[in-house]
């Protein structure tokens, strides 16, 4: 763990790895069975994955799914009823762990009347980060989430300026390993999309990062790996790339000439989205038949949205 470490750099946006690396470097994240029940309700039903040094792992489902309490288990704030977190090896619930994990809630109360500046300095001290350190630390950072107004009352502060900050607090101790619940909740696409590619940045400079949001267009853009979850268990897992091709498959969109059956017309042509191209083939021949013709086609893959519907639908 870096917490007394110089700050850590960042070296740009990195895309993303065609293949899980946990090959190339080890998991530094590990659930094996997590499960958590309250009663008889069943919050997470026995969860298991690794997530690889370096990675961004996207945790995704509907509301109730169980991502949330997931998290929880992972940053050793919540007891699994069964099963064990470890990072780094080390079991989550220890002490000495959780102070090597950010923990960005999806909820994130700030102290209104401390200044960006000043809030994260105390939290520095409760890490025990030296305090030339941990200025340095904290400039860094706001400088890279362009949060300019430091030393301005957070009580006054917009909603993306405070998400910022509440960023900044996940990395003052200088984590190993992020987990982010709903980063970019709430905000502006602007300041949304630069979440984002901080996000990237983080796990280019060597952070592991486990990314829970229901914006599926961030999960796709960030994400190495993504498992989608639903009533508490794991149901896909894998690279979006070989989500697609266990659970999707390219749909056509024709654009006719002449109306046939299903299509929508706009601007004087018509439209017709198929799934296969035995219908792009039957489409033409009645297009052809009707004395009309097809004037394009254009075939589009499943987004991760796409394949999230089918699974958690239970299609796939």
């Amino acid at each position: 763990m870096g917490m007394v470490g110089t700050v850590f750099s960042f070296n740009g946006h990195r895309g993303h790895n065609t293949e899980h690396p946990g090959a190339r470097r080890g998991p530094m994240l590990d659930a094996d069975g997590l499960r958590k029940t309250y009663g008889d309700v069943v919050a997470v039903a026995g969860s298991s994955f690794e997530v690889a040094g370096g990675e961004v792992f996207g945790l995704v489902g509907p509301n109730g799914a169980g991502k949330t309490t997931t998290l929880r288990m992972l940053a050793g704030l919540l007891e699994p009823t069964a099963g064990r977190a470890t990072v780094a090896g080390r079991d989550a619930s220890d002490a000495a762990t959780r102070a090597d994990v950010g923990w960005l809630p999806e909820e994130s109360p700030l102290y209104e009347d401390m200044t960006a500046r000043s809030y994260l300095a105390f939290f520095a001290d409760l890490y025990g980060v030296p305090r030339g350190v941990a200025d340095r630390r904290i400039a860094d950072t706001l400088d890279r989430l362009a949060l300019d107004e430091r030393d301005r009352k957070l009580g006054d502060c917009s909603k993306g300026m405070r998400r910022k900050v509440a960023i900044a607090r996940a990395l003052v101790n200088d984590p190993d390993v992020l987990l982010f619940d709903e980063p970019a909740s709430g905000l502006d696409p602007v300041t949304t999309a630069a979440v984002v590619e901080f996000t990237a940045e983080l796990a280019a400079a060597g952070k592991t990062v486990v990314f829970s949001a229901h914006d599926l267009h961030q999960v796709e853009d960030v994400c190495d790996r993504v498992a989608i979850m639903r009533d508490g268990d794991i149901v896909a897992r894998g690279t979006v790339e070989g989500l697609r091709e266990r659970h999707g498959h390219t749909s056509y969109r024709v654009v006719l000439s002449v109306p046939v059956d299903g299509s929508t017309e706009r601007g004087g042509r018509h439209v017709l989205h198929v799934d296969d191209v035995a219908a792009v083939e039957d489409a033409r021949e009645r297009a052809t038949a009707a004395g009309g013709e097809v004037l394009d086609i254009r075939s589009r893959e499943p987004d991760l949205e796409d394949l999230f519907l089918r699974v958690v639908e239970g299609e796939a």
